[in-house]
């Protein structure tokens, strides 16, 4: 079977478009988030997942133990190019500047940041420690502040005085104590604007301890990349900290990312 006789295949199955239309909306999910939004079973999600993988219409990323799936648009391109534009040359032009940006934005694209610690608490008290004003005050120096319902806002606020807002962003899903997703703008100015990072804390309990994995996706640039390399590990492990002695780093920790080690 040729590769487009793939891409055929793989599109013929309404299901299987109707998973790209949820990787369109929303790129890098994982198997479980998936099925979530479908209420479809993991095997019959991954059996359909794995024909789109063969036909590279869906690429797999490793994040830690987690498999992300991203849509890559490069074959409908090509299949445009092919069976539709043929017919219009002006149109062949455009859609073969569009595929080459695709695949320039393929090689260049900014890969989602993951960051997975260790902590001994509950559950609840790690979503507590995430969503409460206060705690998150003494181990961030801001105040996250939300009534952390889907849809609410919330305000990344300094407690220097100012109450200067660095970030703000909407919730996307609260499901206590497991799962926080919001949106994460640290400069919703930006002219012209651009689609906002998405941050999910998910939290697993597992006896004595919990498993928090930070997921940073829709990153804009390299510059953003590299702050929250540098900015995650510090805040979580004041947070992880806090929780497990009762109190914060003798030092902020991310000021070592600007002194020598």
């Amino acid at each position: 079977m040729s590769e487009m006789d793939s891409v055929f295949k793989a599109l013929a199955d309404p299901t299987r478009r109707l998973l790209l239309d949820r990787l369109r909306e929303h790129n890098g999910q994982t198997l479980s988030e998936l099925c979530e939004r479908l209420e479809m079973a993991r095997q019959s999600a991954t059996q359909h997942l794995d024909v789109l993988v063969r036909a590279d219409l869906v690429t797999v990323v490793r994040r830690g133990r987690e498999r992300l799936h991203y849509l890559n648009p490069v074959p409908i391109h090509e299949i445009e190019e092919r069976w539709i534009s043929v017919f219009d040359q002006p149109r062949l032009q455009v859609i073969s500047a569009i595929k080459s940006k695709a695949e320039e934005y393929a090689m260049t694209s900014i890969p989602s940041y993951v960051y997975v610690t260790y902590i001994r608490a509950s559950a609840e008290q790690v979503w507590h420690a995430l969503t409460d004003a206060d705690l998150t005050a003494r181990y961030w120096g801001h105040a996250n502040i939300s009534d952390w319902q889907p849809g609410s806002s919330w305000e990344h606020r300094r407690v220097d005085g100012s109450d200067a807002v660095d970030v703000v962003g909407k919730v996307l899903k609260a499901e206590p104590p497991e799962r926080l997703v919001i949106t994460f703008e640290d400069t919703p100015d930006t002219e012209p604007p651009r689609d906002p990072s998405v941050v999910t804390f998910l939290v697993e309990p597992h006896q004595d301890i919990v498993r928090l994995t930070v997921t940073h996706e829709n990153l804009p640039n390299v510059e953003m990349r590299n702050g929250i390399s540098d900015g995650w590990p510090a805040v979580l492990a004041n947070l992880k900290s806090l929780l497990e002695t009762g109190d914060v780093l003798p030092q902020a920790p991310w000021e070592m990312s600007t002194t020598n080690t």
